[in-house]
């Protein structure tokens, strides 16, 4: 008796509308950085010049580290107000630390501004107070601590006893600057860390669904903890690395960029009810904002604030089209 003939049937076309709808919104922020970039590259002569270019590149870096920590925080399904007071903070806490030297100027902030983030994380896992609650207080918190080291903002501190620490911020290679460097450096350690290890997954899976992360046995609490410090400890180093580029250590930067940095975040396909993102769609998002507030410098005869009033009309348009395409996901 002869064996059966196993007849292999051809597999169904899937036609899923979500998976276009996630390449969509994972990609989207590339796609419109490239057109217009190539736009304004034709449009603004000045606009494709190495020395534009690198200002460029070099102004996004300070807000990219920023941003990375701002996305590990989102993905969690958290939110972290903070951050521009604490890169203030981060700042003049490297400028008054240089008097020590190099390690003085950069330990100090990390360490403060690192503990901050610890406090915002220990409350937000343990205490099961809300996210938005708990960073604006330290948001008011890092502020005043600011105006108390700098005499309410009346002493500016110089960064003159450490020429090394300033390399960090005016150091260039290859005509780019170093910050660029570490930037990109960062981001490439933070991707391989969300994708690539157990504690991305866990991050997902508390953003996506903490109840479930929690039944499943998962480190929810730490992860949290985790991901708060990791915000504070790069918008001090953000604050650290801007001090250096600016040789002192301003105390009226930092005002409303932690919206920059959520924006970005959110631009660059992150969602913020969390559980989904990825590093790369944050640096597009950090190039496309910059580059739009670029583009209207090159116009000219625009005011300054309506940068503002782009960002804000750009990010509503982008948070109403994730939603449409969550629900095309769904």
């Amino acid at each position: 008796m002869s064996a059966p003939t196993l007849v292999k049937t051809p597999r169904p076309e899937r036609r899923d509308g979500g998976s276009v709808a996630d390449a969509l919104r994972r990609q989207g922020a590339a796609v419109v950085f490239v057109l217009v970039t190539v736009v304004a590259w034709a449009a603004f002569p000045n606009f494709g010049t190495p020395g534009n270019l690198g200002n460029l590149a070099l102004d996004s870096s300070f807000l990219a580290v920023i941003a990375l920590g701002m996305t590990f925080v989102i993905i969690s399904g958290g939110i972290d107000l903070s951050v521009g007071s604490v890169y203030a903070l981060g700042g003049v806490l490297a400028a008054y630390g240089s008097q020590w030297g190099f390690f003085g100027a950069l330990l100090l902030p990390l360490a403060v501004c690192g503990l901050i983030g610890l406090v915002n994380g220990l409350l937000v896992a343990r205490t099961g107070m809300a996210p938005f609650i708990v960073t604006l207080a330290t948001l008011l918190f890092a502020r005043g601590l600011l105006l108390a080291i700098t005499d309410e903002g009346s002493t500016t501190y110089k960064i003159t006893q450490s020429e090394a620490f300033l390399e960090i911020g005016r150091g260039e290679l290859f005509g780019i600057g170093y910050p660029v460097y570490l930037a990109l450096a960062l981001f490439a350690v933070g991707g391989v860390v969300l994708r690539r290890t157990g504690f991305g997954q866990t991050l997902f899976a508390t953003g996506g669904a903490e109840s479930s992360a929690v039944l499943m046995g998962l480190p929810v609490a730490r992860t949290k903890i985790a991901v708060y410090t990791l915000s504070g400890l790069l918008a001090g180093l953000s604050g650290a690395m801007t001090a250096a580029y600016l040789e002192s250590g301003v105390t009226v930067i930092g005002v409303g960029l932690e919206l920059d940095a959520i924006a970005v975040v959110v631009i660059g396909g992150t969602l913020l009810t969390g559980g989904a993102g990825t590093v790369l769609g944050t640096v597009f998002g950090v190039l496309l904002l910059r580059v739009i507030q670029n583009v209207i410098n090159q116009v000219g005869t625009l005011d300054s604030n309506f940068q503002s009033v782009v960002s804000g009309l750009f990010l509503l348009a982008v948070v109403v089209v994730q939603r449409s395409l969550s629900r095309t996901r769904s």
